[in-house]
């Protein structure tokens, strides 16, 4: 760690809140103080009983509800977080062979999975380098599309979209991009995101939002010859989430975030709230970065500049670990860039949860400190 100068920001340069990491993220306070007057009768106690249940069934009216899932789809719901779903579509989604779209840290981990699959073929990769998105090829000789709606670890937005409509499915990791963007159900089979994003809640858990084509996918690769773990079921999920619980134990905080989430998304407009609310943060950060003589955005094509996670690279001269570290000592936390990029960078969050005057602050922050470190 660089030695930290000794810079004191005003009182008027502090965000009053500073937590603009990109996962885990902010969680609103007042979710934190509704779960602690419902403690009593909630927490400790078994995933099976009925006030548990009740909370699961929220989350997955919730999500039908925020989404306008057309009837047919399907919530599911298991333990594990994304990391495990990358398994489990692996055995319960690809028949033979997928196409994954690869451009950062966490679109080649899926691939990377499904490469080391005995039982499928190898993977078609189309990738391109961080800070882009590479377009997929609807040629290609696969049952299965591995799209991602936003790279977390680059800050670069894909669009979501077909590639062919043939009986080929779509599945899309939007971890970074779920609860904060606009999306047509039309356009996948199977879309999945851990809540501690954009949902503001706790990790450890996955969601996937299901068409009638991925649940006749996951019942009929269940009933081939494939050993499928239960832990890694996309059936044993479909199955346990149809009675509003998950499989195995699952963090019940995080349950209730996440469905306190859903409820308050809703009760301020929904999705369309949501994404406009996100895109104005984002959009104060790109236009900063592009007027100042210290930053750039990362991302270079403005089309694909996320609206939930914004890169920002600084000049040379202007080390990034310096500014987060005063910002660090003043409660401003995780806007340092993500550590295998290896770039001179900032990645700050604009989720929801995020207030936009508090990213206008900010800005404001770290144009002071700089101006003291020349």
């Amino acid at each position: 760690m660089p030695d930290v100068p000794p810079i004191t920001l005003p009182n008027d340069l502090i965000p009053s809140d500073g937590r603009f990491g990109s996962g885990p993220s902010k969680v609103r306070g007042d979710a934190v103080a509704s779960l602690g007057r419902d403690a009593a009768t909630y927490l400790g106690t078994s995933h099976r009983r009925t006030r548990v249940r009740d909370v699961v069934a929220e989350i997955r009216a919730g999500l039908t509800r925020l989404y306008t899932l057309p009837a047919g789809y399907e919530v599911l719901l298991g333990v594990g977080g994304c990391t495990l779903f990358w398994e489990a579509a692996a055995l319960s989604l690809i028949d033979r062979r997928s196409e994954h779209l690869v451009f950062g840290e966490f679109s080649s981990k899926f691939r990377t999975v499904v490469a080391q699959a005995p039982y499928l073929d190898p993977p078609v990769v189309i990738e391109s380098p961080p800070g882009s998105a590479p377009d997929a090829d609807p040629s290609a000789d696969v049952d299965t599309f591995a799209l991602t709606h936003n790279e977390t670890s680059t800050g670069v937005m894909a669009p979501v979209r077909r590639p062919r409509d043939d009986g080929s499915l779509v599945v899309v990791d939007g971890t970074s991009a779920a609860g904060a963007t606009l999306l047509d159900p039309d356009t996948f089979d199977a879309y999945y995101f851990s809540p501690q994003k954009g949902f503001g809640s706790e990790g450890g858990l996955w969601i996937a939002l299901c068409s009638p084509a991925a649940v006749t996918r996951i019942e009929a690769i269940a009933a081939s010859d494939r050993w499928i773990p239960p832990m890694s079921s996309l059936l044993v999920a479909l199955d346990n989430s149809r009675k509003n619980q998950t499989y195995n134990t699952p963090a019940l905080t995080t349950l209730y975030l996440l469905a306190d989430q859903i409820s308050w998304l809703e009760r301020q407009g929904g999705l369309e709230w949501a994404a406009a609310r996100s895109e104005r943060s984002s959009s104060m950060i790109y236009d900063w970065a592009e007027s100042s003589a210290i930053a750039s955005p990362f991302v270079s094509d403005a089309r694909h500049r996320s609206t939930t996670v914004a890169t920002i690279d600084l000049v040379d001269n202007v080390p990034a670990a310096t500014v987060t570290g005063v910002l660090r000592n003043h409660g401003i936390i995780d806007i340092g860039g993500y550590r295998k990029l290896g770039r001179n960078q900032l990645r700050i969050a604009t989720f929801p949860n995020v207030d936009p005057e508090d990213v206008a602050t900010l800005i404001g922050a770290i144009d002071y400190v700089v101006a003291r470190l020349e």
